[in-house]
């Protein structure tokens, strides 16, 4: 069986305008399908990727917001929230999408899958990664 490194994608940049945000959301599934340990950070203008009801009516883009409701399906159970970034944009937890996963092991209970931290806790799970991605 092959090593299972744990991979961490920093989201840092805005949903739309380059192709960052599309990208890593791409390496983020495949990364989960080929069974590694894979968790996502958003922080700075990261965390617009993950806000309610977005619309790219009039910029050209493909909206993929709907796609990250699809990460618990890959077993992609840890997004962490930069809570300084969210307060720096006038964001709360309630502005951003509700992304869940559930649970085989309590009879498929649905678990958050955000998880709001400050910056020494985020750099504390950043440090305690094998590989990092920074988009």
């Amino acid at each position: 069986m092959p090593d299972v490194k744990k991979l961490m994608y920093v989201n840092r940049r805005a949903p739309y305008g380059t192709i960052y945000a599309w990208e890593s959301l791409e390496v983020v599934l495949v990364g989960a399908a080929f069974d590694q340990d894979v968790s996502l950070a958003f922080l700075d203008d990261g965390v617009y990727q993950l806000t309610r009801g977005q619309s790219t009516e009039g910029i050209g883009m493909k909206n993929f917001s709907a796609i990250y409701s699809a990460l618990g399906d890959y077993e992609v159970t840890r997004i962490y929230v930069e809570k300084e970034s969210l307060e720096e944009r006038g964001l709360t937890l309630d502005d951003l999408q509700h992304l869940t996963w559930e649970d085989e092991d309590e009879d498929w209970a649905e678990k958050e899958s955000i998880r709001l931290v400050d910056r020494a806790e985020l750099a504390d799970v950043m440090s305690n990664q094998d590989v990092m991605f920074n988009f």
